[in-house]
């Protein structure tokens, strides 16, 4: 008899537990906004310390983590833990995270030292071509205090696994957080001495750090490490299974990204870094809206169909999209409206170049947002193969898109941007039409109402934002958080103030926990102490 799971009466709640993944996605987007920022105003886009060795250096990492590790950490893995928790079997849960913990490790370390060994190669060849001697070096140095990321991230994204499952999500939530601390005092160390290359140093004892930060959330569980594979258990056979098609969807994504550096690097110095960094900016909203919110209501999804309410499970997407769709239409209105106002106030150097790229990227977050909830309909239903054909289609979409588009000729390195939007359009488009052909009766009437209602709100919001950048337009002179972050926090607070009222004479449903929280806060009454 498999030894019952003690799992806590109160969970968090979905809403706790999203409103917990926002705030500190904020803070991990304000960091690395930060972080970012410091790169570009201490090391310069062009030159010998040129930054675009720093975001050529990460993408062979990045690569191999999310095809080899993330494709089992959640979607794969999360939705077989959720039934050995149904269940109540606490050593099923520990062995298969050990087995699959044991069976990465050893392939993320063969590939640490692959990325050791052929940085140089890997750098020239395939991701940068035509850097400059100084450029490359400083790349290859980098990428290899980076090369065993990967394996200290897997090891986290497995921890931080059980623990969602579990339904803890604090120490998974601000692990990220010290990862940006430890690159950005990384800046003021070794800015005057090894330079840019200490960059990578900042990065590899920031992984650390995560890792040791995810560990302690295992407090308290009963999770213990053995060091062996259930090769013959059908559920991590299962597991295995889901994995290649998840891991090559994932692969596809960093291919995509490797692609695009390369053509920014050809069509001059520093593209890398303005494509980057304007990238970086439009994934903001995504990781703060759709991530978050999709990461929290994972577990339940799987949870639902654990218990064979499929019911239950149909209500709940629709309710999550619905609510992506409201949060997320005024985030893309403002970032499109004030993307002057964001580039120069993050990135200070090179803003009009990143501020042309954003307006760009504007439509890809909004499809960006949609896809983190709708790619986990079918992970929920642990289908991992739908998801990997039709990226396989849209990457080969976005290759050609991104060889008409980013010519200098045409939309030069602006083109990636269409590209990526026009892409990410698509692929949530194909999701959908799979999706209603599965579950013709998905898309109630009651939900597409809820749709068209948002879609009016949205006219007024765009309206809103439109008046208040022409009454605080951007000026020449315009610099620092006080002015320039002022004018922006107008225009963000008014767009904002509009679309919830509006929203709210509407009767738009996703409005109510504003207001419900809002009125708690200020009718709370207040305990008086009588001594």
């Amino acid at each position: 008899m498999p030894k019952t799971l003690r799992i806590p009466r109160k969970r968090i709640s979905l809403g706790s537990a999203a409103t917990l993944l926002i705030f500190s996605s904020l803070g991990s987007q304000i960091l690395g906004f930060m972080r970012t920022k410091l790169v570009n105003a201490n090391f310069q886009a062009i030159g010998p310390s040129s930054t675009d060795s720093y975001f050529a250096a990460f993408n062979i990492p990045d690569f191999f983590f999310f095809t080899l590790a993330a494709g089992a950490l959640g979607v794969a893995f999360m939705p077989v833990l959720a039934e050995r928790l149904h269940k109540g079997d606490r050593k099923g849960i520990w062995d298969l995270s050990t087995s699959l913990l044991n069976l990465l490790a050893m392939v993320m370390v063969v590939v640490g030292l692959i990325m050791l060994i052929f940085a140089p190669q890997l750098i020239h060849y395939v991701v940068a071509p035509n850097l400059t001697q100084a450029q490359l070096h400083n790349a290859v140095i980098i990428m290899r205090f980076l090369s065993f990321n990967p394996f200290l991230f897997m090891i986290s994204g497995i921890l931080a696994s059980v623990q969602q499952t579990l339904g803890r999500f604090f120490f998974y939530a601000i692990a990220p957080l010290f990862y940006n601390l430890s690159i950005i005092t990384s800046i003021f160390i070794f800015k005057h001495n090894i330079g840019l290359v200490g960059l990578g140093i900042g990065a590899f004892i920031g992984a650390v750090i995560q890792l040791a930060i995810v560990s302690i959330g295992l407090v308290g569980t009963g999770f213990h490490w053995k060091p062996k594979i259930l090769w013959k258990s059908s559920d991590f056979r299962v597991i295995l299974r889901q994995l290649p098609p998840r891991s090559l969807d994932q692969g596809i994504d960093q291919i995509e990204s490797i692609i695009e550096t390369n053509f920014a690097r050809r069509l001059g110095e520093g593209f890398i870094s303005y494509y980057n960094n304007a990238y970086t900016l439009s994934t903001a909203p995504t990781l703060l809206i759709g991530t978050a919110i999709s990461t929290a209501a994972f577990p339940q999804l799987n949870n639902r169909l654990a218990q064979g309410r499929p019911d239950l499970f149909r209500k709940e997407f629709l309710k999550i999209v619905r609510v992506m769709v409201w949060l997320s239409t005024p985030v893309v209105i403002i970032s499109y409206f004030t993307r002057g106002y964001l580039a120069r106030l993050i990135f200070s150097r090179d803003a009009p170049q990143i501020a042309t790229i954003f307006g760009f990227l504007a439509m890809a977050i909004f499809f960006s947002t949609l896809y983190t909830i709708i790619s986990r309909w079918f992970y929920a239903h642990k289908d991992t193969k739908v998801p990997l054909l039709v990226s396989l289609f849209t990457i080969g979409l976005n290759i050609f898109l991104v060889s008409q588009l980013a010519r200098p000729s045409t939309y030069g390195v602006s083109g990636l941007a269409i590209a990526q939007s026009l892409v990410a359009f698509i692929e949530v488009a194909v999701l959908t039409l799979i999706m209603l052909y599965r579950d013709p009766a998905l898309f109630d009437k009651e939900f597409w109402l809820g749709i068209l209602r948002i879609i009016s709100v949205t006219g007024f919001t765009m309206v809103a934002s439109f008046i208040m950048i022409s009454l605080l337009p951007l000026g020449v002179n315009d610099r620092g958080i006080v002015t320039l972050g002022g004018k922006l926090f107008l225009i963000a607070a008014i767009t904002g103030l509009v679309h919830i009222g509006v929203s709210a004479l509407f009767g738009i449903e996703e409005v109510r926990p504003v207001f419900y929280r809002v009125r708690k806060i200020i009718l709370k009454p207040i305990r008086i102490i009588e001594y």
